[in-house]
């Protein structure tokens, strides 16, 4: 018995049949990250990041064996109101210069579904690191019907704490929870 299991697994993997994550690049042009939080009680407020790089390490197969890495400039947020873009990169906040970014790095993926996972991985914000878990959700892949290429799609949210960061002036009247929700399109590299 044990002689048939070993060949039927060498069979596999000369084949082919046992497949390797496969990388995939960002399309900057159609991920975004959103936020957003409470303002004094009266209204949420929203920004986003979006332009970023990174490639996601996907095995469609067996989706634990995946990997995700993003960099994202700091200075690229957009809070769509140029005073509060400034006051975030000041030294209330980020105090942010043009070499300052925010990275994820996935450490584990537990698949909690047909096409979802909780990715755990660890954020680096304003020089802070702390492990954050992703739930995350494949929406999609397939050949791009512009691009002709394969795709994938993926979306994703998570609650942080500013204060995680060191970035909570202001808290609690402008909350310290910040609901985050991404959105991702990658392209398979050649």
């Amino acid at each position: 018995m044990k002689s048939t299991i070993l060949a039927a697994a060498v069979t596999l993997a000369a084949t082919g049949a046992l497949a390797a994550p496969e990388k995939y690049v960002l399309d900057p042009s159609h991920s975004q990250v959103i936020f957003s939080y409470t303002h004094l009680g009266f209204s949420t407020t929203w920004g986003m990041f979006s332009g970023f790089e990174g490639e996601i390490m996907f095995d469609q197969d067996a989706p634990a064996d995946s990997s995700v890495t993003v960099s994202i400039p700091t200075m690229s947020m957009y809070t769509g109101w140029e005073k509060r873009f400034d006051h975030f990169m000041s030294d209330d906040f980020f105090g942010a210069s043009e070499d300052d970014m925010v990275t994820f790095n996935s450490t584990g993926i537990e698949v909690t579904g047909d096409n979802t996972a909780n990715i755990t991985g660890d954020l680096t914000v304003n020089g802070v690191t702390k492990s954050v878990v992703l739930d995350a959700e494949l929406n999609k892949t397939g050949t791009h019907p512009m691009a002709n290429k394969e795709w994938a799609g993926f979306s994703a949210t998570t609650m942080l704490k500013r204060s995680d960061f060191g970035l909570d002036k202001f808290a609690p009247a402008v909350s310290d929870e910040v609901e985050v929700t991404l959105s991702i399109e990658a392209q398979k590299a050649e």
